[in-house]
């Protein structure tokens, strides 16, 4: 009987250790206290360059951040998004830093913390960003929207939705 009961309790001692294993849960990201994170898409394209269209709100964003502090620039490598950084890059006199484009949301966190960035980025890694910060509303996702994403000193986010007019 003994024998039993122990053969019994060695057998359903690994499945009992399967079912009581705390569930892992990912919770998205934040931005550190006092940070800011600007995004906008690449400008207007044609294929896959800038339209003459696109150079101008290129150019246009430069005006759109004038007078707000600029700590760093990142952007994918795809040229389109170094195109449109570029104005913003030679203005400023700060590099075009480049990020993986498929999940640059570590490294804007990092990066990012306590600082004044922009993302210029695509429509696919831009939702990554909106999902995986868990930001409200709709994700910046047309050519010229502007969004400027804040975190205060306790780390409470507010969004300050803009638009860089070309016209």
């Amino acid at each position: 009987m003994n024998r039993r009961f122990f053969l019994i309790s060695a057998a359903a001692l690994p499945l009992a250790a399967c079912a009581t294993a705390p569930a892992t849960t990912s919770r998205p990201l934040a931005l550190a206290p006092n940070s800011t994170l600007i995004v906008v898409r690449h400008a207007d394209r044609t294929g896959e360059d800038l339209s003459a269209l696109g150079r101008r709100r290129a150019q246009a964003l430069v005006q759109a951040l004038e007078g707000m502090p600029l700590d760093a620039i990142y952007s994918p490598t795809i040229q389109r998004n170094v195109d449109t950084a570029a104005p913003l890059s030679q203005a400023r006199g700060l590099p075009i830093e480049r990020q993986i484009q498929e999940n640059p949301v570590p490294g804007l966190v990092r990066d990012g913390a306590g600082r004044t960035v922009i993302w210029v980025g695509n429509k696919g890694n831009i939702a990554t960003i909106w999902e995986k910060l868990a930001l409200t509303g709709p994700a910046p996702l047309e050519y010229g929207d502007l969004f400027i994403v804040q975190s205060d000193a306790s780390g409470a986010v507010t969004i300050d939705r803009r638009f860089v007019d070309a016209e």
